[in-house]
């Protein structure tokens, strides 16, 4: 819905939300992607299926399509997580990712009920492993550090993406 595309990636408890949330506030078109687009699919087929897995947590490629398609706003700010970002990642103007340290991340991951992932063990020790490989992240995004004040990561994002 923008002129102007940016994605904000990052593991569980990076900030995407709290991200996506300020943008709004600000008065920013901003799409939390974990909630409006996500749905547990096949990473191979894109079919649904039942469950929750990280590994099955994707976005609906139409629904991001048409929402890059659509000019009608300055920017529009697609926040959140997805298995399948490799199939869109060519439709944003900018990728950025937010980066914490294990310490930070552990605490704030401590700090989730069992209702919001990453609040449980098993689902912890993934978003750990995450973290420490990379694994799952746009390589080639700007990195931005999640451990400063939510106003000085939402600006670094406004200055990336242009």
């Amino acid at each position: 819905m923008g002129v102007r595309n940016v994605l904000v990636e990052g593991v569980s408890g990076s900030g995407k939300t709290s991200v996506c949330r300020e943008l709004r506030r600000r008065g920013h078109h901003a799409v939390n992607g974990d909630t409006e687009l996500a749905y547990q699919g096949d990473p191979v087929s894109g079919e649904p299926t039942t469950g929750r897995t990280h590994d099955h947590h994707l976005w609906r490629v139409d629904e991001v399509r048409t929402l890059v398609a659509d000019r009608s706003t300055p920017a529009t700010f697609f926040c959140g997580g997805s298995r399948n970002h490799a199939t869109f990642l060519d439709l944003f103007d900018a990728v950025v990712v937010l980066d914490l340290d294990r310490a930070t991340l552990i605490a704030r991951l401590a700090a989730r009920g069992d209702d919001e992932f990453g609040g449980r063990p098993e689902e912890r020790d993934l978003v750990l492993r995450v973290h420490a490989t990379g694994e799952d992240l746009p390589r080639d995004a700007v990195r931005i550090d999640a451990t400063a004040p939510l106003s000085r990561v939402v600006d670094e994002i406004l200055r990336h993406a242009g």
